[in-house]
């Protein structure tokens, strides 16, 4: 090999050896010029937007807590990024007291202090404000109706129809009670005539007190009772509607009431719930008995407490004293109240042709 090609080969390998020196410098410097500063940009652009989000969300609550104080519902607290249920929202609401407009807290009465009402109550409650004795004989019916479906008809004929028989001889006094409260088995009769007994005893037991309605009453078993064995009745509970009715028509006679779509005067009631149950009963005449019955029982009673002291006979119709202050005492402290006996005295001293409105006299 000649000195010409080794100095030729050197000076090749001293040209790579620097080339690479070079390149290498060239690299290394290459990131602190260009790597670290696009590293910081990106640094910042990012928490820009970190800042930009938690901006947003912080509107999005604040609008969000405005829509629902409009709409009335809970609201988000900003405090830890935490939200309140309706349900503590509702609780929270009624803790803190409400204020009037010129910022004092109203007076109110505690919730938990509020009963809750419901259907029973609200039933018991309107049973309760019924008049006693009325009271005690819708009870006695319904009481009546319950023994006639747990015994059946044929035996509840044997054990709560009037017989004299079993009434006098077997000394069982109860069957005059039970008939002249058994109305039959539950129906729409049952309840319409229920619905009757309730009005026209209320009416009656207002009108004239406690002590005087159960006079009426023991008055109209008795008479029945002779008319339902006379006429073969088992039972008169019919009787005793249809009498407390014509009381009270005779009371106010022209007085203008409604009978299924006509107008007719009040004393003619009685006879057009005779004629309903006559064609209920297909043109049946039986069907009128009981009103007959107790058309006459109630103007047996009428006649004798109304008519016969206006003609100068005595009025013996009167409950005794004992009676009087014992059933009257929480109307009138001992004696009937002022106003029933006002209501007693217009049904009395009333002028023929005239009529009035039971809560009008």
């Amino acid at each position: 090999m000649s000195l010409q090609t080794i100095s030729s080969r050197g000076a090749a390998a001293v040209a790579i050896i620097c080339i690479i020196c070079i390149i290498s410098r060239v690299d290394a410097k290459k990131p602190s010029l260009t790597f670290r500063p696009q590293r910081s940009i990106t640094f910042t652009s990012r928490q820009q937007k970190q800042q930009q989000s938690i901006q947003q969300q912080n509107n999005y609550n604040d609008i969000f807590n405005t829509i629902l104080d409009i709409r009335g519902g809970a609201s988000r607290k900003k405090r830890g990024g935490k939200t309140a249920t309706l349900y503590s929202s509702s609780q929270n609401k009624k803790s803190s007291p409400k204020k009037t407009a010129t910022g004092k807290a109203k007076v109110r009465g505690s919730v938990k202090d509020e009963p809750e009402k419901s259907a029973v109550s609200d039933t018991l409650k309107k049973y309760k404000a019924i008049l006693p004795l009325t009271r005690i004989y819708i009870t006695t019916v319904g009481i009546v109706t319950l023994l006639g479906l747990l015994l059946g008809e044929e035996m509840a004929q044997g054990v709560l129809a009037l017989d004299p028989i079993r009434t006098i001889n077997g000394l069982e006094l109860w069957r005059p009670i039970t008939a002249a409260c058994f109305l039959g088995p539950p129906s729409i009769g049952w309840l319409m005539n229920a619905y009757y007994l309730f009005e026209y005893g209320s009416s009656l037991e207002r009108a004239f007190g406690t002590a005087q309605h159960l006079l009426f009453l023991f008055i109209q078993i008795i008479f029945l009772s002779v008319c339902s064995i006379f006429f073969g009745q088992p039972f008169f509970a019919q009787s005793v509607i249809t009498s407390m009715l014509h009381v009270l028509s005779r009371s106010m006679p022209n007085q203008k009431v409604k009978w299924l779509i006509f107008t007719v005067p009040y004393w003619t009631l009685p006879y057009g719930l005779m004629a309903t149950d006559v064609l209920q009963a297909q043109g049946n005449a039986a069907a009128a008995l009981p009103h007959i019955m107790g058309i006459l029982s109630g103007h047996l009673y009428f006649f004798h407490k109304n008519v016969w002291p206006k003609i100068g006979g005595e009025d013996w119709l009167v409950p005794p004293e004992f009676m009087r202050r014992k059933l009257d005492q929480d109307y009138g402290g001992g004696d009937v109240s002022k106003s029933k006996e006002s209501i007693s005295n217009a049904l009395k001293s009333r002028k023929k042709g005239k009529g009035r409105k039971l809560g009008n006299v």
